[in-house]
């Protein structure tokens, strides 16, 4: 167990429940929440039977911070006095326990993969006008809406495609992923279940506060208003594509809050990488942060930005430096980001072809090793005419893997995600062959904390931490985003950005290009991000630099950090 500092106990030992932990990446902040559950539970301020709720938006931060707990509390204490779920999770249970107060049917189908995203494929729908199609229902259903109203909002909005699977889900008796919150916000409605759960837990604990949408916020309210933690950083509020509004819901839970305990310190990133995160604050609203132990990284981190005349002599610029880090440091992991996924495809195919070096695409997505195991062997025996003949190429996929043989809920996503993406890749005429090719299967249950090159977007990153980050693309377009448009889109773009820098513990580099080919493979000149300008005030190496502090850093001082 690590010792904790003096904010993460004041965190601990603060009585009032409603409480606004502000924690930048690298602070502590996991270690922080589990001290506070296990302060508020040590001091009786939640007497049983009462329990504390935890929430989380993904299944790995749940697994985390229930890992964390294991440290501070008794196994009967975690059995009888701690939930920690997602918030689907928590959506499903008022669904299973309480739908009947809105008239649903105790039939109905729970999600278990993205039933809109196949429908899709199922349909050919064009890709460009998948992201539409998916908007359309997400938004509507982030409001309190019955079925009623969602297909009066789609008609009203006219999307036809949207509205028709609506109106097929229905007819399906299932629920998708955003109707899980719309429904367990309308029981929630219902003052009876309201109070029951009020009653049921005596406090809320909300991890990543900024990635809240104001739906998910009035259900945490609905159960625990001034009885509270938020813990999170404004500065990584990058899912306002997913409906989260951070700096509506940071005034929100500013207003309901009557403490609040900001962190300064990290414990993740040299003070080089930090002056660069710290370069980003007037835009990203982040907290300035300084290196909790600043002497103990050799020659102070690293901080570099280079240009390249092509993304090609980029690519294997970035192979050559990664290269030499692993030849060095070869326990260490290397993330290379990009804000999407194409303009990183350059530096993808340079380390397909650099058969020495260990790298996993995360945008492949079998990343879990028992999902990983069962595709190789399904499209290892894979039949392509009977799958280009079959009408219902999900139903095809699924038989194939035995799906209906996987009970555990975890696994049954992760397979559906996978077969997913084999289905994409299957439909812009990738073999089965070379498929099964990209797929790595581990030794342990998870590749991403494996040594080598990691090649990640940012979004995917956010929560990660790696030894080095390089950061791809930094050219306008591509950070920002073209798509980006207004002020708030602009300022999301700058968290983005911020995120994947924040990834980095010794050494962050910058990486753009002056020509990128578009997507059909013409040359286009690129101009540099406006976000260079703000880093340029941290200081940043050149490539002459960047290479002679490679040349001049203490190596096995970094290689046995």
């Amino acid at each position: 167990m690590v010792s904790p500092t003096q904010k993460q106990i004041d965190i601990r030992d603060t009585r009032v429940l409603d409480l606004l932990v502000v924690a930048p990446a690298g602070c502590g902040k996991t270690e922080a929440l589990a001290l506070r559950i296990q302060g508020l539970l040590q001091r009786g301020d939640i007497a049983a039977p009462k329990k504390i709720l935890v929430t989380t938006f993904s299944n790995r931060a749940r697994d985390n911070i229930r890992e964390r707990l294991r440290c501070y509390l008794a196994p009967s204490v975690m059995r009888d006095r701690v939930t920690v779920v997602n918030f689907h999770g928590l959506a499903a249970r008022l669904i299973r326990a309480h739908g009947n107060v809105i008239g649903l049917s105790e039939e109905l189908l729970l999600p278990e993969s993205d039933w809109i995203g196949e429908q899709l494929r199922q349909r050919n729908t064009p890709w460009n006008d998948r992201g539409a199609i998916h908007n359309a229902l997400r938004e509507t259903k982030q409001q309190p809406f019955n079925d009623q109203q969602v297909e009066a909002e789609l008609e009203r909005i006219g999307n036809v495609t949207a509205l028709e699977l609506e109106r097929h889900r229905r007819e399906e008796g299932r629920l998708t992923y955003d109707d899980l919150p719309r429904l367990a916000e309308l029981i929630l409605d219902n003052e009876s279940v309201a109070d029951l759960y009020a009653t049921h837990f005596g406090a809320v604990v909300v991890d990543e506060f900024q990635d809240l949408t104001p739906q998910q916020l009035r259900i945490v309210n609905k159960i625990g208003y001034k009885r509270t933690t938020y813990g999170g950083d404004l500065a990584q509020g990058i899912y306002g594509f997913a409906g989260a509004q951070p700096l509506a819901i940071d005034r929100a839970i500013r207003a309901e809050c009557t403490s609040v305990i900001e962190f300064s310190e990290s414990h993740r990133s040299s003070p080089a990488v930090l002056r660069t995160v710290n370069a980003l604050v007037p835009i990203t609203s982040g907290q300035v942060l300084t290196a909790a132990n600043p002497d103990s990284w050799p020659s102070g981190g690293l901080t570099g930005t280079i240009v390249h005349q092509s993304a090609d002599s980029e690519a294997a610029w970035i192979v050559k430096i990664a290269r030499a880090i692993l030849g060095r440091a070869p326990g260490h992991r290397i993330g290379v980001l990009s804000r999407t996924a194409p303009r990183r495809r350059f530096v993808d195919a340079a380390f397909a072809a650099a058969t020495d070096i260990p790298h996993y695409r995360w945008d492949d997505g079998v990343l879990d090793t028992e999902t990983a195991k069962l595709v190789k062997a399904m499209l290892a025996r894979f039949d392509v005419a009977a799958y280009t003949a079959a009408p219902d190429k999900v139903t095809f996929l699924r038989m194939a893997v035995d799906f209906d043989s996987i009970t555990d809920v975890d696994t049954r996503k992760s397979m559906a995600d996978a077969l997913g993406w084999v289905q994409d890749l299957l439909s812009d005429s990738v073999k089965p062959e070379s498929i099964r090719e990209r797929i790595k299967v581990g030794d342990s249950a998870t590749l991403i904390t494996s040594a080598g090159v990691h090649l990640l977007s940012g979004h995917v990153g956010k929560g990660q931490q790696f030894d080095w980050a390089i950061v791809v693309g930094l050219e306008e377009d591509f950070i920002p985003f073209t798509m980006a448009a207004t002020s708030d889109e602009i300022v999301e773009e700058a968290r983005v950005l911020s995120v994947m820098i924040s990834r980095a513990r010794h050494g962050v580099i910058l990486s753009r290009a002056c020509s990128v080919p578009t997507n059909g493979g013409y040359p286009r000149n690129r101009t540099p991000s406006r976000f260079l300008e703000s880093i340029a005030t941290a200081n940043p190496l050149d490539v002459a630099g960047i290479i002679e502090w490679f040349k001049a850093a203490d190596w096995p001082e970094i290689s046995n950090r």
